[in-house]
């Protein structure tokens, strides 16, 4: 039994086994916590296995957590299926619509023509079974990257992606949240990786809108950047780096992929984040950061994201870091704290939530 959040080291579920919910987020309900995310405990770097299915887990203190099983199932008997465990499904994120009674998930499928495209499912229950809905969406035309779903207390709901290697979009979701109105608003354009946001998570706090984004250099970790908004749509104003310990410009070596408020607390939001990679904690930014600069020279893409054809640059050896072993990834989990609109994630080696009123 854990008492505490202990960061960077390897969480075990309440059976013992190592928490498998990457790339996902925490849902609350009845007074339950559900976190999940993309199971890669079979993911070894050498099998052709990308993921094997969302799986999900409960708990009511945040520290030990139940395994319930995968909610949405890997299809290994259909190789054209987005679920196919050599497909390149990411991010899972689920959202309720309260008009419809349905859950909503949404998730990031990397085609093998590189482009980057949206599954969506909905089940009557959290824990599903899920069904498809729809498959191979490029929302508003867009290859769509690493996004967060968000849903206001009207009961509307946003759709906050990264247009591959460009710029950021706020997308209106439609009223059954499984497809784009059409309304959207860009943010944050970039030239090129590694400066193009990605993992975009978004959190609202005493009448602002905050997105916590990271720069795209794969399961390489980079120096996140948080921005504030007094709507939806911004617009954002960039805030900078809310890692300032951080000496490395990693992130504490992880990659944050979303933020959630901690239920009967005032002001306890947390970051939950994904170590990738923690054989390589010897890695520093700028040791690598010109290596991605190299592989997306903006002179493979003029206009910054697309070539002039509608087409995906050419990512080349990017795509090695499918090859990482990702089943032994561990999890970031740490409290923010605020300097006025700056949001603060310090290093702890061990805390509580009993510390925080």
């Amino acid at each position: 039994m854990y008492d505490a959040f202990y960061p960077g080291q390897t969480w075990l579920d309440t059976e013992g086994k190592r928490i498998q919910a990457h790339g996902g987020s925490v849902f609350y309900e009845d007074g339950v916590y559900y976190w999940y995310g993309e199971n890669k405990e079979k993911t070894d770097g050498e099998n052709g296995i990308w993921h094997w299915g969302v799986r999900c887990y409960s708990s009511r203190d945040l520290y030990n957590w139940e395994d319930l099983g995968l909610i949405i199932p890997p299809r290994p008997e259909d190789p054209d299926s987005p679920l196919h465990p050599s497909s390149m499904m990411d991010r899972p994120h689920i959202i309720y619509n309260r008009d419809t009674g349905k859950y909503v998930c949404w998730l990031k499928i990397m085609e093998k023509d590189g482009r980057q495209t949206a599954t969506v499912l909905t089940a009557e229950r959290l824990t599903g079974p899920y069904t498809i809905v729809r498959t191979g969406l490029r929302p508003l035309g867009m290859s769509a990257g690493d996004f967060d779903l968000a849903v206001a207390p009207d009961g509307k709901a946003y759709y906050y992606f990264e247009r591959v290697h460009s710029e950021t979009i706020c997308a209106d979701l439609t009223p059954d949240y499984t497809d784009v109105t059409g309304y959207y608003s860009t943010h944050f354009p970039h030239g090129a990786p590694p400066y193009v946001r990605e993992a975009t998570a978004h959190f609202f706090r005493k009448g602002k809108h905050y997105l916590i984004t990271s720069g795209t250099t794969g399961y390489l970790p980079n120096p996140s950047e948080a921005a504030v908004a007094d709507t939806w749509h911004g617009p954002y104003r960039v805030l900078g780096n809310p890692h300032p310990q951080d000496t490395s410009m990693t992130s504490y070596h992880s990659q944050i992929s979303s933020v959630f408020k901690v239920e009967g607390k005032k002001d306890l939001y947390i970051a939950v984040a994904d170590r990738w990679v923690p054989d390589h904690m010897d890695w520093k930014y700028e040791n690598y950061k010109k290596v991605f600069e190299r592989m997306f020279s903006p002179d493979d893409t003029p206009d910054g994201g697309e070539d002039n054809d509608g087409e995906e640059p050419d990512t080349g050896e990017y795509q090695l870091d499918a090859s990482i072993n990702t089943s032994r990834a561990d999890y970031v989990w740490l409290p923010i704290r605020f300097d006025g609109e700056m949001p603060v994630i310090e290093w702890k080696e061990h805390w509580k939530t009993e510390d925080y009123v």
